[in-house]
């Protein structure tokens, strides 16, 4: 009888030794609770009604380990329909929590609630979160925090400290409003009265009692920023005045690290940097401001923050010069630099074959518009088809094999070739229509996204949902595929969720289809996607229940 009690204590001993490491490998259900709501607002000395979550701009923070499982209840309470998208979340057979409205599931109404439920799986980093209807994520927005399991540490020396920082846009005026106005006249919208840095400009010359985000730091420390763009139409430059910034990671994938002065992000990327204090004393500016290098109207004020040292008080601050608008050489050699970390931990697994070799022209067009000013209405395109939105979800329809929602002969190579970045053809007209393109499961996709001379070039940043990919390939001027198909980095290319199509130029993708369901590709401008620069793909189930999308959940909103 001792003998079995003995038994059993070694087996609980040993329990008790393992429950730590099982728990780790498990992961933690971690709850979270989101009520968006009308919020009153005061930015540039003016006040107005804003959608928040929790009251909040930007929203909460969203921590997670990796292998945690997510249970986030969003709670409408606004008179807009709404959807929530956790950017960058890869989302593995659970497609139904992506987010995207109409695309993955049908929003939620007014009143209603869904709870989206979801794992993070072989990702840690810096990722957000943002409404994906309308143009509700200029203010319901915020940061998704994954970190590393406890038997990975960072690639680099632990920080003291991390913070998050998110870069954004500000309208006095109700963005929704704004929209209306610019969809009735076919126009571009008025482009944003500030930028923000964590939800604060800074003192500008119309509002000078306007504060902006303090960041208070020890000496001799290293700190962890957690930079994020959620503007909706500007990539952005940031920087801070007297420090260099050592960049480690972006889109939640380690990079081999390299120090900057100036780090450049477009709407939907993130960029995790390392901030060396190494000045004693004193305030140093923080600034973000626009890159542009197409004659597009943007927002040119730049908005700032302040990096104070623990013990100054009174001192005067250290300012720094924001790059130039179209500063494209800065903006270059920063996208030049990234590469993937490619370590033993961290292997870069790049496609080699590749099964679907496509080729996606980007442009603007007009199409005609009985209501519109001067008869035509502004509209973009992907191999000259401007996405239509269903009303119903494409997910849905896939997963229940219903018909007529949508076809899947989106065109794989653009239908009439012309010199993409040359003089453009005399008829800017494009085809309108809810196309996919089906893949099978596990097959290799390479995607040449090429900018257009239509109406004006301009940086493209695509977003694809559900996957990360591999940038292999970058330049100037129209595709060549037998000579620049030979310069591609197939051993570290940086891996992301979201590139910058050059202006005049090309960018190619490297991705593999192991994740079912139907993933939205689309420019993360605003103002792109809105006019039709979209598109999907349907990926089909593989092999048995572990590569097949799950059921929908009860309580997925209807339409």
């Amino acid at each position: 009888m001792l003998g079995k009690i003995a038994e059993w204590l070694k087996i609980l001993v040993v329990l008790a030794f393992l429950w730590p490491v099982l728990v780790q490998c498990r992961g933690n259900i971690r709850h979270y609770k989101f009520n968006v709501m009308m919020t009153n607002v005061t930015r540039l000395c003016s006040t107005k009604p804003t959608v928040t979550v929790n009251g909040k701009f930007p929203g909460p923070t969203i921590y997670a380990r990796e292998d945690d499982t997510l249970l986030i209840k969003v709670v409408n309470q606004v008179h807009y329909n709404l959807s929530i998208h956790w950017h960058g979340v890869k989302q593995l057979r659970t497609c139904w929590a992506d987010g995207p409205a109409y695309i993955a599931q049908c929003p939620i109404q007014p009143g209603k609630s869904y709870v989206y439920n979801f794992t993070v799986t072989e990702q840690r980093g810096t990722l957000f979160w943002h409404a994906h209807i309308l143009w509700l994520r200029a203010t319901v927005h915020g940061a998704v925090v994954i970190l590393p399991k406890h038997t990975l540490p960072y690639p680099f020396s632990k920080p003291k400290k991390e913070v998050v920082i998110i870069l954004g846009e500000w309208w006095k005026s109700d963005v929704e409003a704004v929209v209306d106005e610019a969809t009735q006249s076919g126009l571009p919208p008025n482009i944003s009265d500030a930028h923000t840095i964590n939800g604060l400009t800074g003192p500008v010359s119309t509002c000078s009692s306007q504060e902006g985000f303090n960041f208070l730091v020890e000496p001799g420390k290293k700190y962890l920023l957690r930079i994020i763009n959620a503007a909706l139409n500007e990539e952005l430059f940031f920087k801070i005045a007297g420090h260099n910034l050592t960049v480690v990671e972006v889109d939640a994938a380690y990079v081999k690290p390299f120090e900057t002065e100036t780090i450049l992000t477009a709407p939907g990327q993130t960029t995790n940097v390392i901030l060396s204090t190494n000045h004693k004393n004193g305030k140093y500016s923080m600034v973000t401001s626009p890159y542009m290098d197409s004659p597009i109207l943007v927002n040119n004020k730049a908005a700032t923050a302040t990096l104070q040292y623990i013990g100054t008080n009174n001192s005067s601050t250290t300012f720094t010069v924001s790059p130039a608008r179209n500063a494209t050489s800065i903006a270059f050699n920063f996208m030049d630099s990234l590469k993937s970390l490619n370590s033993k931990k961290y292997p870069a697994k790049v496609p080699i074959k590749i099964n679907h070799s496509l080729f996606f022209i980007i442009s603007l067009g007009l199409n005609p518009c009985a209501t519109c000013y001067r008869g035509f209405r502004i509209v973009a395109a992907i191999n000259n088809v401007t996405f239509v939105m269903p009303s119903v979800s494409l997910l849905s329809t896939h997963f229940f094999n219903k018909s007529g929602v949508f076809t899947d002969d989106f065109p794989g190579n653009p239908q009439n070739a012309f010199d993409y970045t040359g003089v453009p053809p005399e008829n800017l007209r494009t085809m309108e229509g809810t196309k996919l393109y089906r893949l099978e499961y596990n097959s290799n996709v390479q995607i040449i996204l090429q900018d257009t001379g239509l109406l004006s070039p301009e940086n493209h940043p695509m977003h694809l949902h559900g996957f990360n990919f591999f940038v292999v390939g970058r330049g100037k001027g129209n595709f060549n595929p037998k000579e620049d198909s030979k310069k591609f980095n197939l051993v570290d290319p940086v891996e992301r969720n979201t590139i910058n199509a050059p202006s005049g130029g090309w960018v190619a993708i490297r991705f593999r289809a192991n994740n079912p369901g139907v993933w939205f590709f689309h420019c993360h401008l605003e103002v792109h996607t809105t006019w039709g620069l979209k598109m999907a793909f349907v990926v089909n189930n593989g092999n048995g229940p572990n590569e097949s999308l799950l059921p929908p959940p009860k309580d997925l909103p209807k339409c």
